[in-house]
């Protein structure tokens, strides 16, 4: 899959402009390394680094003074996790000279939320989050749902039906560049090394955990609850680990950016709303693989295909907000005690709500807009508009900012890069 543009780019390009640090951080086998080496020859002429390289880790672990003093121009470090000492040094460099665009760091853990380094590099850093592949960015097409959503007069442009046979196979097919090269079984097996080294090196590199073999178990039984808000006494239970021990993991597993954690929205105009977050797993084809749901599997079994096409879309929700600079936004869910829930609602920097329900039916009836329409009484012009995507091919109204959108917006409805 080279050759695929990064709708993130332009962000990062933005702000190699003007702030003197930018990391870029994301589960492994995002395309991180791919995307910063593109940038250091092309558009950001800068020497990569990548402390993967043992020798270079060594020599980073060894001399992070020397390493960084002797940088004659950019610099981007791949890895930056791997060798924390470059922070301190990278610091004293940027506060001697605080030229934009001197440092691109990358990582695949949550390094910034260190507080040794987040005090070191406050102010002088700019975050940014890869995540796989969107299904927009594969078909070279610019992403632009959440805008819409949040636009109180815009409309999605056309798009065509999403078959069953489609979603399943967007969904099996994920986004991660290595997974999407490869045929079935080989995708697989490549899945299966991919969660054997985030648990046997990076979960190793940032703690001390006895009984890493229970990473995997922890993981599944998440995916399989992935549509409920967290109940940690379920999941505990149902791995046999303590509570304290299943927190940790948890955190753990948002540090490397296995899990994206979806807040509970709330508001005083509702009543017992759950404050519990989601726990979305960063890849569709990580959840089946997880579930063993294969095509066959996911064609019989309807509430399993709902569960991975909600991941599927919250996820393609976050990297859409990872990815473009406007408008400013953030991703919750919503459910209350008495069992009204919204699948995502999007609230923008202005305090615009919009509410997305998912259905893998070709068919919408008025009831399925029934919880948006709560809130939106309840919220009154605040509420934008509430949305069900469905794997139908056309936009039908069901009353005031309630619409049906196709799935296919989310990556076949906008204009081509």
């Amino acid at each position: 899959m080279d050759g695929i543009e990064r709708a993130i780019t332009p962000r990062l390009l933005a702000a190699l402009s003007d702030t003197p640090a930018v990391m870029l951080v994301g589960p492994r086998q995002a395309g991180k390394s791919t995307l910063v080496q593109a940038l250091a020859s092309g558009p950001h002429p800068a020497r990569y680094l990548t402390l993967d390289d043992l020798r270079i880790l060594e020599g980073a672990r060894r001399d992070p003074v020397g390493l960084i003093e002797s940088a004659d121009r950019p610099l981007i470090i791949d890895e930056i996790q791997r060798a924390p000492e470059l922070l301190l040094p990278i610091k004293a460099a940027i506060d001697r000279d605080r030229r934009p665009g001197r440092f691109m760091l990358t990582g695949s853990a949550q390094v910034m939320l260190l507080p040794s380094v987040s005090e070191s590099l406050a102010g002088r850093v700019e975050v940014h989050t890869l995540w796989p592949f969107s299904q927009a960015e594969i078909e070279g097409a610019a992403p632009r749902t959440v805008e819409l959503l949040l636009a109180p007069a815009s409309e999605p442009p056309p798009a065509t039906a999403s078959s069953r046979g489609e979603l399943i196979e967007r969904i099996v097919r994920g986004g991660f560049p290595q997974a999407i090269a490869r045929d079935d079984d080989r995708r697989q097996q490549w899945l299966s090394a991919y969660l054997t080294t985030i648990v046997q090196r990076d979960l190793r590199d940032l703690a001390n955990i006895e009984r890493l073999a229970e990473v995997p178990a922890v993981l599944t039984s998440l995916a399989a609850r992935a549509r409920a808000p967290l109940n940690l006494t379920e999941v505990a239970s149902s791995v046999a680990i303590p509570r304290t021990s299943l927190h940790r993991y948890i955190t753990l597993l948002e540090h490397v950016f296995l899990l994206c954690r979806l807040p509970a929205w709330h508001t005083n105009l509702i009543k017992q709303i759950s404050k519990a977050p989601k726990l979305l797993i960063c890849d569709s084809a990580l959840v089946a693989h997880l579930l063993r749901a294969d095509r066959g599997r996911l064609r019989e079994d309807a509430p399993l295909l709902g569960v991975l096409l909600e991941c599927f879309v919250g996820m393609e929700l976050a990297k859409q907000l990872s990815a473009v600079a406007a408008p400013r936004a953030a991703l919750y869910h919503m459910r209350t005690a008495t069992g009204a829930e919204i699948d995502f609602l999007l609230e923008g920097a202005d305090r615009r709500l919009a509410g997305v329900e998912v259905k893998a039916s070709s068919t919408v009836r008025g009831d399925d807009f029934k919880h948006l329409a709560g809130v939106r009484d309840r919220i009154g012009e605040r509420f934008v508009r509430g949305v069900v995507l469905y794997a139908g091919g056309e936009r039908v109204s069901f009353g005031e900012r309630l619409e049906a959108w196709p799935l296919a917006t989310l990556w076949g409805g906008a204009q081509p890069r």
